[in-house]
């Protein structure tokens, strides 16, 4: 599989992870965010997890490991300020961030 191969898997990946953000999202957040700013969110969130060791943290006795979401929407937050974004919500970014989790779960890619 070549290079261009990867990236169309890859945004094909991002744009379910987005549909299934959406859709998570309580209904009064539905509409809150644009494609964009989800985007722009999801990949904060990848930076967050490649840049943070969380990843590289041992698991727990359980196979677990603990991923602090309020770190990740602190992150996210903070880093949107520094970017002229948002302003957003850190109680509406919350539910973006599960949504992401959820999504992982749901392929079972995070326990």
């Amino acid at each position: 599989m070549g290079m261009d191969d990867d990236f169309l898997l890859e945004d094909e990946d991002d744009e379910k992870t987005i549909e299934f953000i959406k859709n998570y999202l309580p209904q009064d957040l539905k509409g809150r965010f644009s494609d964009d700013e989800l985007y722009y969110m999801l990949d904060l969130i990848v930076d967050y997890y490649t840049t943070s060791g969380c990843l590289d943290a041992q698991p727990d006795e359980e196979g677990y490991i603990n991923i602090d979401q309020d770190e990740i929407v602190n992150y996210i937050v903070g880093e949107a300020k520094k970017d002229g974004m948002g302003p957003f919500d850190p109680d509406d970014v919350f539910f973006v961030v599960q949504g992401e989790m959820e999504y992982g779960n749901s392929l079972g890619e995070v326990e």
